[in-house]
């Protein structure tokens, strides 16, 4: 494994190994230490809280030393494109950080979201590959704008330790939130529920479709690993015969560029997308997941997140043990 970019750069065996390596690395503790002497560098963009302390935990218990580095911050403003007149407010090109920052450390993790203004661009995740071309030590993806592979690994643990190892009934449900936000949660979530063999269901408003390829890429996914999925716009419908219910808000594509036309619609459809007890009686016990943070009583109401079935601090905390399983493979 030379860099950890997206789940659908492996196959479902490697993906099962790293879950049971993880699943280990959380039952059983253990000396061994393969970061000795190592250090990792993780590069936010944007702020965090479970990426950035699980990580930082994780890279310490390992036995190495985190780099943490906010350019624009702690770090100087970086220009990612190819030929560009740096005669603005960027003072270094990822070219000469990526390639000074490998000779301190082992790894690097970078954090970089969707800006949400140009589509075309920011789907083929500029920043993240530039950090992949010029580096040589491995890159581990820590959100970009198009993918999230170690909160959806994360997802995938919560959901083999919480309900065992066979295929569930997975439903992805949009949620109104009081801005658009990036795709790249649900899109992993999808992807890696697709190469894991679920059932999964996708519901959302018309106007709000994940990216087509993304889309292909998970009907491919589900036809190899003896899965399925389908589409609802149909929000109550959709939680019928559930086992898992994963709510993340994300914006369409026609938020990219443009200032919002549509407040109006996105707040009509507050009320009837929120996760709430009456939809979740609709589901076989579902339990309920969301990567954090959430807005309570607005994403999900109290009731739901803080019952029994809500699973979302499990969920958090196996970012840590995932994430630990991934830099165990990529820094040995």
């Amino acid at each position: 494994m030379e860099n950890f970019l997206k789940t659908s750069d492996f196959d479902r065996e490697h993906l099962e190994a790293l879950i049971e390596s993880a699943m280990l690395l959380k039952s059983t503790p253990s000396n061994d230490r393969p970061l000795a002497g190592k250090s990792v560098a993780l590069v936010f963009f944007n702020p965090s809280l479970r990426t950035r302390a699980s990580m930082q935990v994780g890279i310490y218990e390992l036995g190495g030393n985190a780099v943490i580095l906010e350019p624009g911050g702690s770090s100087w403003t970086l220009e990612h494109r190819d030929g560009a007149v740096m005669d603005g407010n960027k003072t270094e090109h990822l070219a000469e950080f990526v390639r000074v920052l490998e000779r301190y450390v082992s790894a690097i993790g970078v954090r970089t979201f969707a800006e949400l203004k140009d589509w075309e661009t920011e789907r083929t995740d500029p920043i993240l590959n530039a950090f992949e071309k010029y580096a040589s030590v491995p890159i581990i993806n820590l959100e970009s704008a198009m993918h999230h592979p170690c909160q959806a690994m994360a997802d995938m643990l919560t959901i083999r330790e919480t309900l065992g190892p066979a295929k569930k009934k997975v439903l992805l449900t949009w949620v109104w939130h009081p801005k658009p936000l990036p795709m790249a949660v649900p899109n992993s979530f999808a992807l890696a529920a697709a190469q894991f063999g679920h059932d999964l269901r996708i519901a959302h408003p018309v106007g709000y479709e994940l990216d087509d390829e993304l889309i292909a890429e998970i009907k491919a996914q589900v036809a190899a690993n003896g899965g399925s999925v389908e589409f609802t716009d149909d929000v109550h419908a959709a939680y019928d015969g559930i086992e898992v219910v994963y709510a993340k808000s994300w914006g369409g594509k026609q938020f990219y560029g443009a200032t919002e036309k549509d407040i109006e619609f996105r707040a009509n459809l507050r009320k009837d997308w929120i996760v709430d007890e009456m939809k979740m009686s609709q589901t076989d016990n579902a339990i309920f997941m969301h990567c954090l943070p959430v807005r309570r009583n607005v994403i999900v109401t109290d009731a739901v997140i803080d019952s029994p079935r809500s699973v979302v601090i499990d969920e958090a905390e196996n970012r840590l043990h995932v994430q630990k399983a991934i830099l165990t493979e990529l820094c040995r």
